[in-house]
């Protein structure tokens, strides 16, 4: 409080009107400033009839409190947007393309809410990903068919059809959908990191099914050069929907009729973690994935459109 009657006085150049801007009483604001000069056993105002003048030694003094309440401010300032979420940092961990989907949405709307948030993003496989939560290393991954992490939290936000990826030139490409009999004996390419060990249990399981051999390469490579395998005629793939939206040369994606199971994504987080900009992450992704089961239930649930009848109106929407 001194400190700021302090700057008070010296741009007023005057005890009343620095207690009068203050709110304070004129005796208050020179008991206090006389107290700091002897405290610093310096003289800072030279006292006058009319007023106060700055002494050499209380200029300088003042442009470095100035200094000081700046900073402070700038502090105080900086501290309450992190606290809100509003300034800062969001490492995001993820193994799957965040070119289009829900994700890609996501970080869209959250971006355009929250500018001043810097999203680093970070690909690896699941359990990279899900050592780094743990070692405070990364905020959020977004897991595919994430099973329940102890030590963690999880959520499910949205779910993607799967879908096999072909070599242009193959036959089946004529086909505008194809079962699992139509390619289960074909050769599957399967990634080392990133979401291939969870495809690798799906194929195994499938094809077992069928009573047939896996004919399987797993390649530590990325989404695209494994995609390049494809379309190069070196085997096929399975992969979820928001990945085929993206046009890859050579490479023709078609959904599978007798595929009954969609790809879960889910986000996981440490416990420990009270970031706010985590939060409102969190919550934007938990509204946006409640719209789009709205959506959805609304597209395939017809039969519950309002329906007028003689002397009745509905006015409201959807019953849910």
């Amino acid at each position: 409080m001194t400190l700021i009657q302090l700057l008070s006085v010296a741009e007023h150049l005057n005890f009343r009107h620095a207690a009068n801007a203050l709110g304070v009483t004129q005796s208050s604001v020179s008991t206090r400033i006389k107290a700091l000069e002897e405290t610093l056993g310096i003289v800072l105002f030279e006292r006058r009839h009319r007023g106060v003048r700055l002494t050499e030694a209380g200029r300088r003094f003042v442009a470095e409190v100035s200094g000081w309440i700046e900073q402070i401010d700038h502090a105080v300032r900086t501290a309450g947007a992190i606290s809100d979420g509003t300034v800062g940092r969001l490492a995001i961990g993820l193994h799957g393309s965040i070119a289009t989907g829900f994700l890609a949405d996501l970080r869209r709307r959250y971006s355009a809410d929250h500018p001043a948030i810097e999203q680093s993003i970070i690909e690896g496989p699941s359990s990279h990903t899900l050592a780094m939560i743990r070692d405070g290393k990364l905020d959020v991954a977004f897991i595919i068919n994430v099973a329940d992490v102890p030590d963690c939290h999880s959520r499910h936000l949205w779910s993607e059809a799967l879908v096999i990826a072909l070599p242009a030139a193959h036959p089946l490409v004529r086909l505008e959908s194809l079962a699992w009999t139509d390619f289960v004996a074909e050769n599957f390419l399967v990634r080392q990191g990133g979401a291939g060990p969870q495809v690798l249990e799906h194929i195994v399981r499938r094809v077992a099914e069928h009573g047939r051999s896996l004919r399987l390469h797993r390649r530590d490579v990325g989404r695209d050069t494994l995609m390049h395998m494809v379309a190069a005629g070196e085997g096929i793939t399975l992969t979820h929907e928001a990945g085929s939206y993206v046009p890859f040369p050579g490479v023709v994606f078609r959904p599978i009729d007798d595929e009954n199971e969609q790809a879960r994504f889910s986000a996981v987080w440490s416990p420990h973690n009270r970031s706010p900009a985590l939060r409102n992450l969190l919550d934007l992704a938990t509204r946006m994935s409640r719209m789009d089961g709205l959506t959805i239930q609304a597209q395939t649930m017809p039969s519950l459109l309002p329906v007028e009848t003689p002397g009745h109106h509905e006015t409201g929407g959807v019953p849910l």
